[in-house]
C-alpha cells in the first residue's frame, strides 16, 4: 500500500514540474509592451490650396515696334537703361523718306508758281470782262483754271505734311517713360512694321495670369484669395482674383484668372514663371507630427495607439491621405480623426498589433 501512496506522491510531482514550465516558457514567450512617446491628435483650421504655375504680365509694359520698314542705322539706348517719355531709341535709313519728301516739296513748289499765274490770268481776264472785251465764259474759265490750281496745291501741301510726318517715324522713341527691356536688333538689321524692338516697362503693379484646370473651373469665384510664394513655399505677395475667363483655352483645357500683384519692392518681372497658390477655403483637418509618418511603396502609414480588450494598448499601422505641409505637421485628409494616439518615435521597430505603453508627448 505504501509503495502505490509513494508512487502517487512522485507522479503528481512530475506534473507539477511540467507545469510549472510550461508556464514560465508562455511568460517568456509573451511580448513586452515597448514604451513610446505618442501625441494626441487635434483638429487645426487649415486652408484648402492649391499650387499652380502662373505668368506675371505688367499693366505699365510698351512693347516698341517700328511705324515704317527700313534698316537700322544707330540705336541710341542700352537694354537695363531707363529713358524718358519720347527720347530717341533707335534710327531707321531715312534717305528714302527724304527723297520723297524733297520730291513732294518741290512739286508743290511748282504748284505755288502755277497758282500765281492763275491768278494773275483770271485778274486780266477779270479786267477785260469789265470793259467788255471778253465774254463772261472766258472770265468763268478762268476763274475755273484758279480754283483747280489752287485745289491742286492743297493737296501737295497734305501730301508734303504726310511724307514729313511719316519721316518723323524714322526714328523711334520711347512711348512712356521706363526701363529698356531687351533689344533683340542690331545695327545693319533690316525691320519691318511687326519687328519687336524692345519694351519698356515702367515698376508698378503686375497682374499673375493663373490658368486653372477645367476640374476646379467650378471653384473659381471673384475674390479669392492668392498668394505668390517663392519655391521654399513662403509667400511673396498676397491678391484676390479679379477676373475669370468665360472661355475655356481649347487647347489646354484650362480657365484663365487673373489677380492683381503689388509689386512695391520691384522684386517680381514682367513675364516671370511664378508659382500661385489659390486659397479655396479652410477646414477643420487633424494634423501629425512630421515624424510620425513613414512612407512605404509611395503610401503614407502612422502608427496608432489602441486600448484592448486586457486594458493595455497596442499599435495599428494605418494608411494616410496626406495633405500639404503646416509648420512640422502634416494635414491628414483620410486615415486618422482627432483624438488618436499617434506615436511620434520608435516607429522603425513597431509591427501592426505590438503591445505598447503610450506616453503623452509635450510637443
Amino acid at each position: 500500500m505504501s509503495l502505490w501512496i509513494l508512487a502517487g506522491i512522485l507522479l503528481s510531482a512530475l506534473f507539477l514540474t511540467a507545469a510549472c514550465s510550461k508556464s514560465k516558457e508562455a511568460k517568456a514567450a509573451a511580448p513586452q509592451a515597448m514604451p513610446v512617446k505618442v501625441q494626441t491628435a487635434k483638429a487645426q483650421k487649415v486652408d484648402d490650396t492649391t499650387d499652380y504655375v502662373a505668368t506675371l504680365k505688367s499693366r505699365d509694359s510698351a512693347v516698341v515696334m517700328p511705324q515704317v520698314e527700313g534698316i537700322i542705322t544707330q540705336i541710341f539706348v542700352r537694354s537695363g537703361e531707363r529713358v524718358a517719355s519720347g527720347a530717341p531709341m533707335m534710327q531707321i535709313d531715312p534717305a528714302k523718306q527724304q527723297a520723297t519728301v524733297k520730291s513732294q516739296e518741290d512739286a508743290r513748289a511748282a504748284q505755288v508758281a502755277q497758282v500765281k499765274w492763275a491768278e494773275q490770268n483770271y485778274e486780266r481776264v477779270s479786267g477785260l470782262a469789265n470793259a467788255g472785251v471778253v465774254s463772261k465764259q472766258d472770265l468763268d474759265q478762268a476763274r475755273a483754271t484758279l480754283d483747280a490750281a489752287q485745289a491742286q496745291l492743297q493737296s501737295l501741301g497734305a501730301q508734303v505734311r504726310e511724307q514729313q510726318v511719316q519721316l518723323h517715324y524714322y526714328q523711334v522713341v520711347a512711348p512712356r517713360a521706363g526701363m529698356v527691356g531687351d533689344i533683340p536688333v542690331r545695327v545693319g538689321d533690316r525691320v519691318l512694321t511687326t519687328t519687336t524692338l524692345a519694351t519698356v516697362d515702367r515698376p508698378g503693379s503686375l497682374e499673375a495670369y493663373i490658368y486653372v484646370p477645367i476640374e476646379k473651373s467650378s471653384q473659381l469665384k471673384m475674390n479669392l484669395p492668392v498668394q505668390i510664394v517663392d519655391a521654399s513655399g513662403a509667400p511673396l505677395a498676397t491678391s484676390r482674383i479679379t477676373f475669370i475667363s468665360p472661355q475655356v483655352d481649347p487647347a489646354t483645357q484650362t480657365v484663365l484668372a487673373k489677380a492683381q500683384i503689388a509689386n512695391a519692392n520691384d522684386t517680381l518681372r514682367n513675364a516671370q514663371f511664378i508659382r500661385a497658390r489659390v486659397v479655396w477655403g479652410s477646414q477643420e483637418k487633424p494634423v501629425v507630427p512630421v515624424v510620425a509618418v513613414s512612407r512605404i511603396g509611395g503610401l503614407y502609414f502612422a502608427f496608432v495607439a489602441e486600448s484592448d480588450q486586457k486594458g493595455g494598448y497596442v499599435v495599428h499601422q494605418k494608411p494616410l491621405q496626406i495633405g500639404q505641409i503646416v509648420g512640422n505637421d502634416y494635414v491628414v485628409l483620410d486615415g486618422i480623426k482627432p483624438g488618436d494616439k499617434v506615436v511620434v518615435t520608435g516607429t522603425q521597430f513597431l509591427i501592426d498589433g505590438a503591445p505598447v505603453v503610450p506616453q503623452e508627448s509635450s510637443s
